[in-house]
């Protein structure tokens, strides 16, 4: 157990130093970077972020969040309450979920109607090629889950009081919703995955594994680090099309 720690610690320090060099090259050169961060709930978005931006410049390095949109937000086009927060040159902005909220969430909840969820499904990719036909460096990512350590998680954030701001009044939900879930991540995957925005899916069970991968992963997408950087587990990190069949249901 010790020295497994070991080596992951050590693996992790290696990967974020070689992000940092990567982040002063995107500075230097003016690179406007976006990376999407979606996925089930308890699949570890909040901890992948934070060994992410570790050791980011915090002057450059957004994570945005954003809450339920407002009475005003609503009556607004879809994309336009993300516009404000793409970065500027030199900039990365992870999105902690994202417009993709409207491919699960919502849907699923009845958040959206069947005709805003058919019309997002159509708009998504035209957004996202207006964005890296502009310059973006646009990485989506999927982090998935089984369905048995989700269970597992959610029981854990019910009676560890450290985890009081992970619970949410959805977490029932993401239980027993999870077939439909499933089908709208699915869909998803199907409909907007395009070869200048392509969807990567991480598998999540073992959370350190999940980690190093995405870190490998972003840095060889980036491409600007004198490190030498593994490549990402092919069980662990699946481009779309070789995820299907694979993810959990």
């Amino acid at each position: 157990m010790g020295k497994k720690s070991d080596a992951y610690d050590a693996e992790l320090e290696h990967l974020q130093l070689a992000l940092v060099q990567t982040q002063a090259w995107t500075i230097e050169h003016g690179s406007r970077v976006v990376i999407v961060l979606e996925g089930r709930d308890t699949a570890g978005k909040d901890g992948a972020i934070k060994r992410v931006t570790e050791y980011m410049s915090p002057r450059q390095t957004r994570v945005v969040a954003l809450p339920k949109p407002s009475d005003r937000e609503t009556s607004q086009w879809y994309f336009q309450r993300y516009v404000p927060h793409l970065p500027a040159a030199g900039e990365t902005v992870i999105f902690n979920r994202s417009w993709y909220n409207r491919a699960g969430v919502e849907p699923v909840m009845g958040y959206c109607t069947p005709e805003q969820y058919a019309q997002f499904m159509t708009d998504a990719p035209r957004f996202e090629r207006m964005l890296t036909d502009d310059g973006v460096v646009l990485i989506k990512i999927w982090l998935d889950i089984s369905r048995q350590e989700q269970a597992k998680r959610l029981k854990e954030r019910r009676v560890d009081p450290l985890k009081k701001f992970k619970l949410s009044s959805l977490d029932a939900e993401a239980e027993a919703r999870f077939d439909a879930y499933s089908d709208a991540r699915d869909r998803m995957l199907d409909e907007t995955d395009r070869p200048f925005a392509p969807w990567t899916v991480i598998a999540t069970d073992d959370k350190k594994t999940a980690r190093i991968n995405l870190l490998r992963y972003v840095l060889r997408t980036l491409d600007h680090t004198d490190a030498k950087i593994e490549k990402p587990d092919p069980d662990v990190v699946l481009t779309a099309a070789k995820a299907k069949g694979r993810l959990a249901r």
